[in-house]
């Protein structure tokens, strides 16, 4: 695996000084704009990236681009080896290679109103990270369990996050 250009230990740090000295310098406001594209699709704008979401033919779209559970799926993985690594170095676990998968189960029954008593959104989600190194089973365990625990995209599916919506007309 690729070595930290910058210590994520050294990033830790920073910020732990950072956040003693300012409380409000902890939250961080992240933003994205959406605007309709083809029949079903959105351009996202997420700062200087732009992302584009569609659907496949079935749900109504020309499967130009990932459908979004496909980008919380992305969401995931990223931020879960991200999280990897970070912890990973603050917990002194050398990992020599990292790879992760998920997959998610969908009724789409949810999604089109077909039965009130199934969720919309994923029914059930599966994540399998591969993990290789010297270290023990028991010491990547450790791992996972900080992972599991400080993972922010895994904490916005297993938390309650509160979420309002606004809807503004003219």
């Amino acid at each position: 695996m690729t070595a930290s250009v910058t210590s994520l230990n050294a990033i830790t740090d920073a910020t732990r000084a950072a956040v003693a000295d300012n409380p409000a310098a902890a939250t961080v406001v992240f933003k994205a704009t959406a605007q309709p594209e083809g029949t079903v699709g959105s351009e996202i704008a997420l700062g200087k990236y732009q992302v584009h979401v569609d659907e496949p033919p079935a749900l109504g779209g020309q499967h130009t681009a990932p459908n979004p559970v496909e980008y919380y799926l992305a969401s995931l993985l990223s931020c879960q080896v991200v999280t990897y690594r970070f912890w990973a170095e603050r917990l002194g676990i050398q990992v020599d290679s990292l790879s992760a998968s998920a997959e998610g189960d969908l009724d789409v029954r949810g999604f089109f109103g077909l039965d009130d008593n199934v969720r919309p959104g994923f029914q059930q989600i599966r994540v399998t990270v591969n993990v290789s190194g010297p270290e023990t089973a028991e010491r990547y365990q450790e791992l996972q369990d900080a992972v599991d625990a400080h993972c922010p995209v895994l904490d916005l599916t297993t938390g309650t996050t509160p979420v309002s919506t606004q809807l503004i007309t003219g």
